[in-house]
């Protein structure tokens, strides 16, 4: 398999980014509604938090790698077989998702950060907190990052939907291009 896109299909570093960062998208919010759950007494309310958070920052670390990869090797064209609303649905759709993903990265640094101190990355660096001082920081980024994961995993879930669609209903190559195969 080649390492870049084609006009075919995609290569091994963009498939696996994408499926790395859908992997941690779903991963991050099972493990942040499973988190927000625990008691005082839990033995994981400490760990848990810094778990997500130390993820939360890699995958941000991934996603600006993705955006370098984007125009490094730019995506497959759209298939030609795709009529004008699925063109304008299909651009709209991946940029609201990279909105979203940035989006809800944001609010989680802005939680983290909102008492002045950095966020540790699995001990092994600290994240500076550069952001502090906005009124109720911690409660609105809270709020915010809330609705914006829901948003963000029911979103990924339609694009999973559309995908398997393209696949099984109109029988192209959208899918299976994200798999590294051209049909």
């Amino acid at each position: 398999m080649q390492w870049r896109n084609s006009s075919a299909r995609y290569g091994l570093v963009s498939i696996l980014l994408h499926w790395g960062v859908a992997l941690a998208v779903f991963g991050l919010f099972a493990l942040g509604w499973w988190m927000v759950g625990l008691d005082y007494y839990s033995a994981w309310r400490q760990t848990a938090p810094s778990l997500h958070k130390s993820i939360g920052l890699i995958l941000l670390a991934v996603m600006l790698l993705r955006l370098v990869w984007r125009f490094i090797s730019p995506s497959p064209p759209l298939l030609d077989s795709y009529g004008r609303l699925t063109r304008v649905s299909a651009k709209a759709g991946h940029g609201l998702l990279y909105l979203g993903l940035f989006a809800v990265m944001i609010s989680g640094y802005l939680i983290s950060t909102a008492d002045g101190r950095g966020i540790s990355v699995f001990g092994l660096l600290e994240v500076p907190a550069l952001i502090t001082g906005i009124p109720d920081q911690e409660d609105v980024a809270g709020a915010v990052h809330e609705y914006l994961a829901w948003g963000l995993v029911i979103f990924s879930g339609l694009h999973a939907l559309a995908a398997l669609k393209h696949h099984f209903i109109d029988r192209d190559a959208t899918l299976a291009r994200m798999l590294g195969r051209a049909r």
